[in-house]
């Protein structure tokens, strides 16, 4: 169902919540609402969105689901990257690397779960004031292995994932699903490496492609390119390549991303690194 977001503030303690209300128009979209709440039930980890409270209101023939979630002050990585953008400016390698790694620790528990987000975007990592990202709207999570067995099989999760999942950070496998195969979670590898591309160079890399009418579907069958700029390492670029190869299997597990990630990272604050 279509979803507002109130800013409420809590009687008792006096904060600040978002009050997600998905509007429910029959019981399929009841049954996605209640599936929501379930899939924030299943973690408890400081870079997935907390679920506060939930209830299902009754208004007359139709229902709304009401999720009470915690605001969070720093908007979305969307919202940052525009702005950025606007002043001319690009988000600096390290500021990159320490959003990145905070998505993926997000993304590694649900994976390590058996399930996929199948919605990563810009839009859905908020920021916390001390720049951790947030990932939020589970909506669209299930199961990360889907067999695909027949064509009628294929088609129905061709059909869902058009549905389900924004068509700029959609996965290529998700476009044409053959008759026999098994998608997974690396789905997920595929927008978070469109999520690095919108962080290096201020949009999507299909964003433009969607915008203009033309054809993501054959877009994300082409190999990679990058706008030519001397900002990023070549660890980084090759890091954002591994994730956008057009065939999944030979994508890195999100284990192996944050392997890649802690040997890229710079050293924290106070501890840097001196060579005796």
């Amino acid at each position: 169902g279509f979803s507002y977001v109130d800013l409420v503030e809590g009687l008792r303690d006096g904060r600040f919540y978002a009050l997600k209300r998905i509007l429910c128009h029959d019981k399929e979209d009841r049954q996605a609402a209640l599936h929501e709440v379930e899939m924030h039930g299943l973690f408890d980890h400081p870079n997935i969105l907390r679920l506060v409270a939930h209830c299902m209101v009754d208004k007359g023939a139709k229902h709304e689901a009401w999720l009470l979630l915690p605001y969070v002050k720093g908007g979305t990585l969307w919202r940052e990257v525009e702005a950025l953008r606007e002043k001319g400016t690009f988000m600096p390698e390290q500021r990159i690397l320490l959003i990145l790694h905070g998505i993926c620790r997000g993304l590694q528990a649900i994976h390590s779960k058996g399930y996929a987000h199948r919605d990563l975007k810009p839009t859905n990592v908020l920021l916390d004031e001390d720049d951790q990202p947030v990932l939020m709207d589970l909506g669209s999570m299930n199961q990360a292995r889907i067999e695909v067995n027949s064509s009628r099989e294929a088609m129905a999760v061709q059909d869902w994932a058009a549905q389900r999942c924004t068509i700029s950070y959609r996965a290529p496998e998700l476009f044409t699903v053959p008759s026999q195969c098994i998608i997974d979670e690396r789905t997920d590898i595929w927008s978070l490496g469109c999520m690095l591309y919108c962080m290096m160079f201020g949009e999507g890399p299909y964003d433009a492609i969607f915008q203009k009418g033309d054809s993501v579907a054959l877009a994300v069958q082409n190999p990679l390119t990058l706008p030519s700029t001397t900002r990023h390492s070549a660890a980084l670029q090759r890091l954002l390549f591994s994730m956008m190869t057009v065939n999944p299997q030979e994508r890195p597990s999100i284990n192996e991303i944050l392997h890649q990630l802690e040997g890229m990272q710079p050293a924290p604050a106070g501890q840097d690194t001196t060579q005796i």
